[in-house]
């Protein structure tokens, strides 16, 4: 693995490259729990946050991966994929930005294995022959992409122009999305607000009702009440079953984390958002992961039901 521009990483050997991926994932990880109460780490953490914003639907682990090698990445697909969706070209010399692409084949119904794998395994299952198993993901294997910048050819209008979605449109959207994420939602006159200086709040599930309630404070910065209510959201969808006080303050980084996330994908200035890692201090470099992974699908569960109406 060699070194290149502002610390990033390429993946030139073919024989070490799923080793080195894997390894540059976890290194990633190592340093950020070994720093947690560091400014750089915090800065680290942001930088992935920023690639998340932009590769929404993407697992936590290769948008790692591309934080390492392109930072400034914007929009990927493979070689053949620019050429024959988007009539665009790979220029010359440009290295490849790899990432992790799902296998999905036939696999075993019993062992879930692909039929190759199967055959060398000691699952005895025979009840049906392998051309009637149903496709499913079998495993993950490296998968060169390109950005854009690396591309030349027919413009893309849709990266041109300002991207969709403003808070004033963001919040109904929200509001609407509220019953599919299993939320009571309540935007609450400033009059009546009853909870202090904070700008929302997201109250337990209790025994007399199924849902989590939030309640965000009314104001005319719609871009700021569209953040407030994605915040609280992230606490609703990541906090229903946790009771340890501090396991809900180290929460707290990661439903901010979603919102700085979800409301920059929606084109939301999310600037002014602070991510005190300490709160992890304690934590090893499995449960750093988990967080990351949390914070990943959460975003990706409330782009994805805004976007889907």
């Amino acid at each position: 693995m060699s070194t290149t521009r502002d610390s990033s990483v390429s993946f030139e050997e073919t024989d070490t490259r799923s080793d080195e991926m894997n390894s540059t994932i976890e290194q990633w990880i190592d340093d950020l729990v070994a720093g947690v109460d560091d400014a750089q780490a915090s800065e680290e953490f942001q930088e992935w946050l920023d690639v998340q914003s932009r590769f929404h639907d993407y697992s936590y682990r290769n948008t790692l991966l591309i934080k390492r090698q392109c930072p400034e990445a914007s929009r990927v697909a493979g070689y053949r994929t620019w050429q024959e969706e988007f009539d665009r070209h790979v220029k010359e010399g440009e290295s490849a930005i790899w990432i992790w692409a799902p296998i999905i084949t036939k696999q075993c119904p019993e062992c879930e294995n692909s039929p190759s794998y199967h055959e060398d395994s000691d699952c005895e299952y025979d009840e049906t022959p392998p051309e009637e198993w149903s496709k499913g993901l079998v495993g993950f294997k490296p998968t060169a992409v390109f950005d854009v910048s690396q591309t030349e050819g027919e413009p893309l209008p849709e990266l041109e122009t300002e991207a969709a979605g403003d808070a004033d449109d963001l919040v109904p959207a929200l509001l609407d999305a509220a019953a599919t994420l299993d939320i009571d939602v309540r935007v609450v006159d400033a009059a009546e607000w009853e909870h202090g200086d904070a700008k929302g709040v997201c109250k337990h599930r209790t025994l007399h009702g199924c849902q989590p309630v939030v309640e965000a404070k009314a104001r005319s910065n719609q871009a700021d009440l569209a953040v407030t209510l994605i915040h609280e959201y992230a606490h609703a969808l990541l906090h229903f079953d946790v009771d340890d006080e501090p396991e809900r303050a180290k929460r707290e980084v990661e439903a901010e984390a979603v919102a700085y996330i979800v409301g920059r994908y929606f084109n939301l200035d999310t600037s002014g958002s602070a991510f005190y890692l300490a709160a992890w201090q304690d934590d090893d470099a499995e449960s750093i992961q988990e967080r990351l992974g949390r914070i990943s699908s959460t975003a990706q569960e409330v782009i994805g039901t805004v976007v889907d109406g």
